[in-house]
């Protein structure tokens, strides 16, 4: 496929990222948005959708790909992004890009809110480059820390957005309010 559009290299990131070494998982999802970013085309495979279900927004964005959590960068970050059902038929594209700087902290989060991830850390790991920012992998420390040192980098580096302040706000365990949210499923 990637040769029909002009290709003659392609990059999967579930087949050439080595989990088993922990510094390469670590440089690999930090690095991860801005390869997206500088390449030339995402081709989408959406393995639970036909073309003859509709191609209605509500009905394309009910494919999986739509609900996990490390699909958004590559929804957002490459300039073209194609989309193909499990026959491989093109089902439409995405080729206009956004700049993310555009949209808010909190926006951004909305964005990931219904997302899900299988290592729950993970959820919080896969909005780095959406948020420009770096930070060492601690898989193990939970979803709720990987999010709160997710939140910190964000503010410690955002200069003028303080949409993330009211993003999410709730009470925690402790009955102590907050004004930050615990998880970028909180989307209040």
């Amino acid at each position: 496929m990637a040769r029909q559009h002009g290709y003659e290299y392609i990059w999967i990131d579930t087949c050439c990222i080595d989990k088993s070494s922990s510094a390469e998982l670590s440089e690999a999802i930090n690095s991860m948005f801005k390869w997206y970013e500088t390449s030339g085309l995402c081709l989408v495979f959406l393995a639970d959708f036909t073309e003859s279900s509709g191609l209605d927004p509500d009905s394309l964005s009910k494919s999986r790909w739509f609900t996990r959590g490390w699909t958004l960068q590559e929804l957002l970050a490459p300039p073209e992004v194609k989309f193909y059902d499990f026959n491989w038929t093109f089902v439409g594209d995405r080729s206009i890009r956004s700049i993310l700087s555009d949209f808010s902290i909190g926006t951004r989060m909305n964005w990931d809110s219904d997302r899900r991830t299988t290592r729950e850390e993970d959820t919080s790991y896969s909005l780095l480059g959406i948020f420009d920012v770096n930070m060492p992998l601690m898989y193990g420390e939970g979803g709720s820390k990987a999010f709160r040192r997710l939140r910190n980098e964000i503010i410690r580096t955002s200069t003028n957005d303080q949409s993330i302040v009211g993003w999410g706000a709730e009470a925690d365990q402790n009955r102590h309010s907050s004004v930050l949210a615990h998880h970028p499923m909180h989307s209040g």
